[in-house]
């Protein structure tokens, strides 16, 4: 049955109109899931990594912006937010000051472009359900550089149903037969449509992506510099990891034949989960920020005819999502980092957290909505917590978890957290206005709604 379930998707993707370098990459992926691979990787496979920083990278002083200039800026820009009841372009979301992320991205590229001198176009990586809001919205914000588009579009492929890997058929709402191949697609997206090509034929010498909800990942003419002169092909910026990173992805060491490689949460055996979260053993984590030198991209590319290889990640899970009771489906995808073990020569670069912001739930939307960040002139988000580092918020899902149910708690606006070191919130309470943390705040379960009075100091 997998031979037609192959075909079928590779109809079904081409009458779409996917590009066919990526329905060739969605056919690799799919060979793998059907002769059993999982994309899991051991701990016995991998050994911990050390890297160095960038603080003791030695590079002239002023900082050259040549390596800014030689430039292009990538946003990740293809996600709904759907965990946190999203249904248009995450970017679009307010984080502070009425400025979206979109907004305040915009803001951080034309500051930078006067302050230093460059270029430095930015395009985002859309996908077929946020492209027309963003760019709605990024108009007047006046960014567009030598003709260059402002996005591209992410492909799309087939779920396949887990019974037997035919593309699932979905009558009441046709679009959820379709999932984003993950940010791995972002060679192909780029190569497939011609842009890559482009960018080289321009004098652009390398490329910066990053996520459009990590409003840390700036544009900085050290970071630049830096990679222009490693002479590395391909290289992360990566942050130590703290204990609300313990079950996310890191960096290790193939033992093999000593690649570096990115283990997702997704490729981590159960039985390796401790491994995982041990804090000790893998020191690293990705910040998502990545630079590649655009030839050598493309050199590669055209060596593996299109199909870079990077380690697959299956994903098992209901074709409707509110749908428990739906068919259950395998979504293949691919991790962007996931190239450093494709690349001879790749580098990891250690980073400042102040490079790695993102929001993934309500409990970093609070934080950055805070007054323990400031927006500074150049759309900067600075730290201005008196302890010096970020507080730990844990709110109650079951009340806070979706960004409406979430306004409705704070409806004056959310605590400061400027002197907070954590604040954890079970139960469901509203927010007066004036609320501030000192230290360590927590809330009880009351049993019923509840009030926290307006100017009340927890801790």
């Amino acid at each position: 049955m997998s031979d037609q379930g192959l075909e079928r998707a590779r109809a079904k993707m081409s009458e779409a109109g996917v590009d066919p370098g990526a329905i060739d990459v969605f056919s690799h992926y799919y060979r793998m899931v059907e002769s059993g691979e999982t994309g899991m990787i051991p701990e016995s496979t991998i050994e911990p990594i050390d890297i160095p920083a960038l603080d003791d990278v030695d590079l002239p002083e002023p900082v050259p912006t040549d390596g800014l200039g030689g430039t292009v800026m990538i946003k990740l820009n293809g996600g709904l937010g759907t965990s946190m009841g999203l249904d248009r372009a995450k970017s679009l979301l307010e984080v502070r000051d009425g400025l979206t992320f979109l907004d305040i991205i915009a803001e951080q590229v034309l500051w930078a472009r006067k302050e230093y001198g460059v270029a430095l176009p930015l395009l985002f990586m859309d996908s077929f359900r946020t492209s027309e809001d963003t760019l709605a919205a990024l108009d007047g914000h006046h960014l567009e550089v030598g003709g260059l588009p402002l996005d591209f579009l992410q492909n799309k492929e087939p779920k396949l149903r887990s019974d037997d890997l035919t593309p699932v058929v979905w009558e009441e709402d046709p679009s959820l037969e379709w999932c984003p191949p993950g940010h791995g697609d972002v060679y192909t997206a780029l190569s497939g449509g011609g842009l890559l090509d482009r960018l080289i034929e321009a004098g652009y010498q390398r490329a910066f992506v990053s996520n459009s909800d990590n409003l840390g990942a700036t544009p900085d003419p050290r970071v630049a510099e830096w990679f222009a002169r490693s002479g590395a092909p391909f290289a992360i910026e990566a942050v130590r990891r703290t204990p609300s990173d313990r079950k996310g992805g890191h960096f290790a060491r193939r033992r093999a034949d000593g690649r570096i490689v990115l283990r997702e949460t997704a490729q981590t055996l159960d039985e390796d989960k401790e491994a995982l979260a041990d804090l000790s053993r893998h020191t690293f984590c990705s910040t998502n920020n990545l630079w590649f030198d655009l030839v050598a991209m493309r050199d590669e590319l055209v060596r593996l005819d299109g199909i870079l290889g990077l380690a697959m990640i299956k994903n098992t899970k209901t074709v409707d999502p509110s749908r428990p009771d739906s068919p259950e489906v395998i979504q293949i995808e691919t991790a962007m980092g996931a190239a450093i073990e494709v690349f001879d020569g790749a580098e990891l670069i250690e980073v400042s957290r102040t490079r790695f912001l993102p929001v993934k739930t309500t409990n970093d939307l609070l934080v950055l909505r805070s007054d323990c960040y400031r927006l500074t002139d150049s759309h900067r988000l600075v730290l201005e917590n008196d302890s010096g580092s970020v507080p730990f918020v844990d709110l109650d899902p079951r009340y806070y978890k979706t960004v409406h149910e979430f306004d409705k708690r704070f409806p004056e606006g959310v605590p400061s957290l400027r002197d907070a070191e954590r604040l954890v919130v079970e139960g469901d309470w509203t927010f007066g206005g004036g609320v501030r943390v000192v230290g360590s705040g927590q809330m009880d379960d009351p049993g019923e709604p509840a009030l926290v009075e307006p100017g009340t100091t927890l801790g």
